[in-house]
């Protein structure tokens, strides 16, 4: 579904990215991890086509997502801070969002996560007045909004309450279980512990391994993924 081939990218002289080859698959559901600075944000970036590669291309379907922009219909994005025009209320943002997204040939929208974050509750606040976890809800509902067959979030959970964060792992699991390709970073690793099939480690812009989780279990004799991590990296 989506091959990313050599992918390098430098900021000046800071080496971001350096020759990552990683190919994801539908039905997965991958933990991309590592610490600060290591490259996650980028390579995500340069998947949504935010960031173009020094070198190396990324595909979609077989097809270069430099030449074929439409394929940002079938993603579905959470940035780790959402940004909204201050004076819009929730209802306006959404509106706004499906005008963008207008497509006879779409599939429905999906609201649940709007109706179980109880966001179609208060669509006349605006965005300026709302607090950082209401606004990861908003963020989080617009993600799953359009049915994609890809989702990307970004820390999905900071700022979430613990109901919120449990409704919205539940949203994940059920989207996994639709074939759905989907990627999460997260610096809380117990709470991909249930939903995740594959890790990515990144460091300093290099990918370390990427596998599945049931094998790095195998190999670390650790279930929780703190462990296994602690465990590969104690070996290296």
């Amino acid at each position: 579904m989506i091959i990313a081939s050599n992918v390098s990218k430098k900021f000046g002289r800071l080496r971001v990215l350096n020759n990552i080859s990683v190919t994801c698959n539908k039905g997965e559901c991958i933990a991309l991890i590592g610490p600060n600075g290591s490259g996650k944000t980028t390579f995500i970036k340069s998947i949504l086509g935010m960031v173009v590669p020094d070198s190396g291309f990324i595909t979609f379907n077989g097809k270069n997502i430099l030449h074929d922009w439409l394929y940002r219909k079938h993603v579905g994005y959470m940035p780790q801070i959402g940004r909204y025009p201050d004076n819009m209320t929730i209802g306006q943002v959404f509106n706004m969002m499906k005008d963008i997204r207008a497509d006879k040939t779409s599939k429905a929208t999906d609201e649940w996560l709007l109706e179980e974050f109880g966001l179609n509750q208060v669509m006349s606040k605006r965005m300026r007045t709302l607090s950082g976890g209401t606004r990861q809800k908003v963020s989080a509902s617009l993600a799953f909004l359009f049915n994609p067959d890809i989702l990307i979030l970004d820390e999905p959970t900071a700022g979430l309450d613990p109901l919120a964060s449990e409704k919205l792992k539940e949203k994940i699991i059920l989207e996994k279980s639709k074939d759905k390709l989907i990627l999460i970073t997260s610096h809380i690793l117990s709470e991909l512990d249930e939903l995740i099939t594959h890790v990515m480690y990144m460091q300093e812009g290099n990918l370390l391994f990427h596998k599945k989780l049931a094998e790095l279990q195998q190999e670390t004799g650790e279930q929780k993924l703190s462990k296994a991590i602690a465990a590969v990296m104690l070996k290296k």
